[in-house]
């Protein structure tokens, strides 16, 4: 079930990326080619997926053109990587098994590439096929998922800062809360907003959106230092050369990966209202847990 789930959400955001993202013949080519470059290296099309079951869970089927907006948070995850792979941060040469943007095309280029998607992405998203009140509600959402202020960028920073540093538990929370649960959790809530969710329903989604996300960072730095590049399919071992702060460089990697149990275990608990029509986001969380890249 979970297999055909995860295909079948691949496949969906795959079909809407390729609709809604220039062609490569289209002029100017050179950064049409490099954003296609980076979204169509492979992937699993997580924030998508999530945005898609929420969406399915509080409708009780499958909401109507949600696949455009999961394309467009999939746009915004993709230009975060291409900028972190930059040599001005990650400086890391391999992405999803293949070579990074700024290796193919020159770190100018890569750059534009990740504005682009950038930009790409909110155009979507200001053309969602739902009630005004929603796509306001879903641009503020994920701009803040994004932004600064407990978002993508804030953690970002704030990784960069505790670079070389003593780790501490505040500092690495937030983090994991903002680099990489803040887009998780846009997902999982614009999803609901789309599909006319009540104050319940987001205020649940948004609880397991954070608690899932955490717990995927967590697993993320677990395979960091476990896994080959070959099987993560992108540079295995740079967060321990970077001396960057992370659950196994604090707590070890068996306290790290019961760290995550818990959290997903709680994110279970938001769900109990749903009864068994949460079945699909569940199999989905222990999916974050139990992968191997």
């Amino acid at each position: 079930m979970l297999r055909n789930t995860l295909e079948e959400g691949r496949v969906a955001a795959d079909q809407a990326l390729e609709r809604l993202i220039p062609a490569e013949t289209q002029h100017p080519v050179s950064i049409h080619k490099a954003m296609r470059h980076s979204v169509f290296a492979g992937g699993k099309r997580l924030r998508p997926i999530l945005c898609r079951e929420a969406g399915h869970l509080v409708a009780r089927s499958l909401p109507e053109n949600i696949d455009d907006l999961g394309a467009a948070l999939e746009m915004l995850h993709t230009y975060s990587l291409i900028h972190d792979d930059l040599p001005a941060l990650d400086n890391d040469d391999l992405r999803r098994g293949r070579p990074t943007c700024h290796v193919v095309f020159g770190e100018a280029t890569a750059i534009l590439a990740g504005d682009a998607l950038q930009t790409q992405a909110y155009e979507v998203l200001a053309r969602l096929h739902c009630s005004a009140d929603a796509r306001v509600r879903i641009i503020e959402e994920v701009a803040h998922g994004t932004g600064t202020i407990d978002g993508m960028i804030g953690g970002q920073v704030v990784d960069l800062e505790a670079e070389h540093a003593k780790p501490d538990l505040k500092t690495l929370e937030y983090i994991h809360r903002a680099k990489t649960a803040a887009l998780i959790t846009a997902s999982m809530v614009s999803g609901g907003i789309y599909a006319g969710g009540s104050p319940d329903d987001i205020k649940r989604l948004r609880c397991f959106g954070q608690m899932i996300g955490l717990a995927f960072q967590i697993v993320d730095d677990v395979l960091d230092v476990t896994q080959t590049s070959e099987q993560l399919g992108k540079t295995a071992g740079k967060d321990t050369a970077a001396e960057k702060t992370t659950y196994p460089a604090l707590f070890g990697i068996d306290e790290s990966l019961k760290k995550a149990d818990r959290l997903v275990a709680d994110a279970f608990a938001q769900l109990e209202p749903y009864g068994t029509r949460a079945e699909t986001l569940k199999d989905l969380a222990r999916y974050l847990v139990e992968r191997k890249k």
